[in-house]
């Protein structure tokens, strides 16, 4: 399960880099058809990467959370949660021995 969401994410930084290479194929293109000036290439190009990776951080973010959510209706522990769980247990030793300090020596 874990190697399937991590080949999906890799699969998106791809074409991420992809998309970049093509953004700036195509910026220069208007560059040599003299459409655009090479400083306007430039800040075109770079206005669209940084959408780009904006968009690329928020979609990471929605699929954590949507990761998160199928976890939690999986039934599944996360390491906080199982964190949690032994300091509670912990907490709760404790807890006991100062109350009853003489119940595990017999």
């Amino acid at each position: 399960m874990i190697d399937l969401v991590k080949k999906a994410m890799f699969a998106g930084v791809g074409a991420a880099v992809v998309t970049k290479d093509k953004v700036e194929e195509s910026v220069q293109e208007l560059v040599q058809k003299g459409k655009i000036s090479s400083e306007e290439a430039q800040k075109l190009s770079e206005r669209i990467v940084e959408k780009g990776e904006q968009e690329t951080e928020e979609a990471r973010q929605e699929a954590g959370k949507l990761f998160t959510e199928f976890l939690n209706r999986a039934q599944v522990a996360t390491q906080d949660q199982i964190d949690a769980l032994e300091q509670r247990v912990r907490d709760l030793e404790g807890r006991w021995h100062r109350e009853f300090p003489n119940s595990g020596e017999e």
